[in-house]
Parts: structure tokens; C-alpha cells; sequence
């Protein structure tokens, strides 16, 4: 009686070892794309969302003490503590950044400068982390910029775009 052995040669293991090793060689770069056209999305829908919660909050502001208006700017330079308002009005740094992160829970992990005038805000520029910032209007951070507005201290540059676009 004749016996087969059944199982995988040594030289076809290798041919499929290749074929899995040449099509990661074609797929890894490409992916890596992917993620970084994600996380730029993710910034400027984060950007997006904090203009709409401030600009919701300046509304309640306005309805409150009629003082909007007077706001030029609110800032927030870390990820903690309350946000800095620049301009004239009586609402307090505290009561606005709970008025924000009313309506954007997410807005307390982020750091942010804004642009307001007469009472809107029409710019906001926002890190989601040392290495993605986002702005709103979008278009200004893309994947092929992004590194331009990376790091601690390039909000200001996003910001200043996001006025440009705005204007």
C-alpha cells in the first residue's frame, strides 16, 4: 500500500511568504495615507463643532448681559483650565468655558484660539494633539500641510489662515 504524505513543501511556504511580503511592501505607505487624510478630517470636524458651541454660547451670552459684542477672542492654551476671553464683557472665563463645553463635551481635551467679531465667531483654529490641528472654515490644514500647523505654538498660524479663508 502506498502512502501520501499531505502538507506544504518548504519552497511553497516561501512563495507565499514573498507574496504576503511584496503586497505589505504596496499596501503599508498607501495606508498610511489614509490616516493621516483621517486625522486632519477629525481635526477640522472638531474645529466645525467648536465654532458651533461658541458660537451657541455667545448667543446665551448675548441674551444674558447683551455684552457679545465686546468679545474679540476666547483662547484656550492647554488642555485644562478654563478658556481666556478677550474684550469687553461681564461674563467670567469660567461660566464661558462651561457654556462650550456644554454643547461640545469634547472641547474640554482640546486647546483653541478664536477669531470673533461682532459678536461671531468666524475663525477657530484647534490642536487635537501636538501633531493635528485643525480650523474652521476647513481647507486651510490638509495632509499636505499639516506639519506646518504641528506642534505646541502653531495655533496662531492655523488661526491666522482660518481669518484669511473667513474674510
Amino acid at each position: 500500500m502506498k502512502t501520501t504524505k499531505k502538507g506544504f513543501t518548504l519552497i511553497e511556504l516561501i512563495v507565499v511568504i514573498a507574496i504576503i511580503g511584496v503586497l505589505a511592501a504596496i499596501l503599508v505607505p498607501s495606508m498610511l495615507g489614509y490616516v493621516k487624510k483621517s486625522k486632519v478630517s477629525s481635526a477640522n470636524s472638531a474645529a466645525n463643532s467648536l465654532l458651533k458651541a461658541i458660537n451657541t454660547s455667545l448667543v446665551e451670552i448675548d441674551e444674558e448681559s447683551q455684552d457679545a459684542a465686546g468679545i474679540t477672542a476666547i483662547n484656550r492654551a492647554g488642555r485644562s483650565g478654563d478658556a481666556t476671553i478677550t474684550g469687553t464683557t461681564t461674563a467670567s472665563a469660567a461660566d464661558v468655558t462651561k457654556k462650550i463645553m456644554n454643547y461640545m463635551e469634547k472641547a474640554g481635551k482640546l486647546a483653541w484660539q478664536s477669531y470673533i467679531e461682532g459678536g461671531v465667531c468666524k475663525a477657530v483654529a484647534v490642536s487635537v494633539d501636538d501633531t493635528y490641528t485643525g480650523t474652521s472654515p476647513a481647507g486651510v490644514v490638509t495632509v499636505d500641510n499639516y506639519e506646518k500647523y504641528s506642534g505646541t505654538g502653531k495655533l496662531g498660524d492655523a488661526l491666522a489662515g482660518a481669518k484669511k479663508k473667513a474674510s
